[in-house]
């Protein structure tokens, strides 16, 4: 019991010291305030400080790439650009006869027949040349002369043209052909329809001699005049 007291005493002396002594140390003035020191030096000012960095690059958008179209290359076109070497030429099969042809022919067939032929060939049959162009009438004048004339047919004067007094020129122009003969008329000037008539009918009986031209008989055109008038 008397050692409790003792420490109970103990502390409670040893709070007061700890409270008394702040008591007996405060005054009534005031601590003073230090004074402001600058200090002011001579050199340049700091430099200012460095720019923010940029700011970043928008990123690009990638655009979707449409795919093109390779063209076909046909194998029998001819090549753009000269060959730097000669090569044999590829022979290409046809499609329809290696799927319908018989494999090593058919006997009596002819070299280069076609698909579907009869079996055996066709003998004896020989195809007919193509007919010979059509040829341009050359125009009679300067160093083409005017073949002979071998029949001449003059015109008719009708009666009622001679009645009526009807005169005047009709010029026509005929086309010969290879044979000499006369093919077609066309009136080039007319003096009446009676005289018209009469000088066609008679200039399309008249025959020439056959024009020949580098050893080829050849049409012509000509021109001829017929002259109506009334005989006193």
């Amino acid at each position: 019991m008397l050692p409790r007291i003792l420490s109970m005493t103990l502390h409670v002396a040893i709070v007061m010291v700890v409270i008394a002594i702040p008591l007996l140390t405060v005054t009534n003035t005031l601590p003073e305030a230090p004074s402001i020191v600058a200090f002011v030096t001579d050199g340049a000012p700091p430099p200012p400080p460095p720019p923010p960095p940029p700011p970043p690059a928008p990123r690009a958008v990638s655009k979707p790439t449409t795919a093109q179209a390779t063209p076909s290359v046909n194998p029998s076109a001819a090549p753009l650009e000269a060959p730097a070497d000669i090569r044999p030429e590829q022979q290409v099969a046809s499609t329809a006869s290696a799927s319908t042809g018989v494999a090593g022919g058919v006997e009596g067939g002819v070299e280069g027949g076609m698909v579907g032929g009869i079996v055996g060939g066709m003998v004896g049959v020989v195809t007919p040349p193509p007919p010979p162009p059509a040829q341009t009438p050359v125009r009679i004048g300067g160093q083409i002369k005017a073949p002979a004339l071998l029949h001449r047919v003059e015109p008719v004067y009708p009666d009622i043209a001679a009645a009526a007094h009807l005169t005047g020129l009709v010029i026509l122009e005929a086309v010969v052909d290879a044979t000499g003969c006369v093919e077609s008329v066309k009136v080039l000037r007319s003096g009446h329809p009676l005289l018209d008539r009469e000088a066609v009918a008679a200039l399309k009986q008249w025959r020439y001699t056959p024009l020949t031209l580098n050893g080829t008989s050849t049409p012509f055109v000509l021109t001829v005049t017929f002259n109506f008038n009334v005989a006193r």
